[in-house]
C-alpha cells in the first residue's frame, strides 16, 4: 500500500509538471470548464424562474444538490481520462502490452497514469455552491457535515469509477474504438436533479442498476430531507464497495481474455 502511495505522488507530480509546461492550454482548459459549470447553474436558475418548486424541491435545495454533485464528478473526470479511451488507445493500437509488461498493477497504471487537473475546478464551485445554499436553507455544516460530504464524495467517485471501469472491459471482447461509454456517461448529468421528478422505472434505474443516484441525490437528500431518506446514508458505502468489487472481477476476466495485436 505504501508503494502505492508513493508511485501515485510521482505519477502526480511528473503529469503535473507536464501538464503545466504549456500553462495558456492549461488556463483555457480550466476557463473552459467554468463557463460550462456556470451555464449549468444557469440552466437551474432559468428552471426555476418558470417554476417555484419542483417535485416539492425549491431553488436553492436544487442548486445544493447540483453543487454537491460536482465533487464526486470532478474527482472522476480527474482520473477517468484512461477509461474514456482504453479501448481505442490500449487495445486497438496495443499499448496494453506495454501497461502488462511493468511490475505493477495494470489498473492502477491505467487510472493514475493521466490526470485531467483542471476538473478540480468544478469541486472549489462545488464548495462554494454547497456553502453558500445551506445558508440559504438554514443548514448548519459544522464539521461533521463536511466530513459526511468528504465521504460521500469519495464513495461517489468509486461508484462512477466502477461503473466505467465495467463499460471500460467491453473493449476486451469488443475491439471498438468508440466504445459503450459515451451514452452512459450523458446520463450523469441525470443525477444532478432529485430522482424524484423521474418516473419509477428511471428512478429505480438509477438506484440500482446504474447506480448514479447513490453518488449524487441520495447523500444530498438524507441532508435537506432526513425524514426521507436518513437511511440511505448506510447503503451508499455498500453499494460503492459492491460495485468496486464487480468492477475489479470483470476486469480481471478481461485481462485474462486479452490477446495482443501482434504488430
Amino acid at each position: 500500500m505504501l508503494r502505492h502511495l508513493s508511485l501515485l505522488g510521482a505519477y502526480f507530480l511528473q503529469y503535473s509538471k507536464v501538464r503545466l509546461a504549456y500553462r495558456a492550454d492549461f488556463f483555457v482548459s480550466v476557463a473552459t470548464t467554468v463557463i460550462a459549470t456556470v451555464f449549468g447553474v444557469a440552466t437551474v436558475w432559468l428552471i426555476f424562474h418558470r417554476v417555484p418548486r419542483l417535485a416539492g424541491w425549491n431553488f436553492y435545495e436544487i442548486l445544493f444538490l447540483y453543487g454537491f454533485s460536482l465533487l464526486p464528478m470532478s474527482l472522476f473526470n480527474m482520473l477517468s481520462v484512461n477509461l474514456y479511451y482504453f479501448g481505442e488507445t490500449y487495445i486497438v493500437e496495443g499499448k496494453f502490452d506495454r501497461v502488462l509488461l511493468r511490475p505493477l498493477n495494470p489498473l492502477f497504471q491505467i487510472v493514475f497514469e493521466q490526470f485531467r487537473l483542471e476538473s478540480l475546478s468544478d469541486a472549489v464551485l462545488g464548495v462554494v455552491l454547497i456553502a453558500g445554499c445551506a445558508r440559504q436553507l438554514g443548514i448548519s455544516l459544522g464539521p461533521a457535515e463536511w466530513l459526511y460530504l468528504a465521504g460521500a464524495t469519495l464513495c461517489g467517485c468509486v461508484i462512477y469509477l466502477s461503473v466505467f471501469l465495467m463499460l471500460t472491459c467491453v473493449s476486451f471482447w469488443m475491439e471498438d474504438r468508440v466504445g459503450v461509454i459515451p451514452p452512459v456517461y450523458n446520463m450523469l448529468t441525470f443525477g444532478r436533479y432529485p430522482l424524484d421528478i423521474y418516473n419509477p422505472f428511471v428512478k429505480f434505474f438509477l438506484s440500482w442498476i446504474v447506480p448514479f443516484g447513490f453518488a449524487t441525490f441520495y447523500p444530498t437528500a438524507s441532508l435537506l430531507k432526513e425524514d426521507l431518506y436518513r437511511h440511505y446514508v448506510y447503503l451508499l458505502p455498500l453499494v460503492a464497495g459492491v460495485f468496486f468489487l464487480l468492477a475489479l472481477f470483470v476486469w480481471n476476466r478481461g485481462v485474462r481474455n486479452y490477446s495482443s495485436t501482434g504488430s
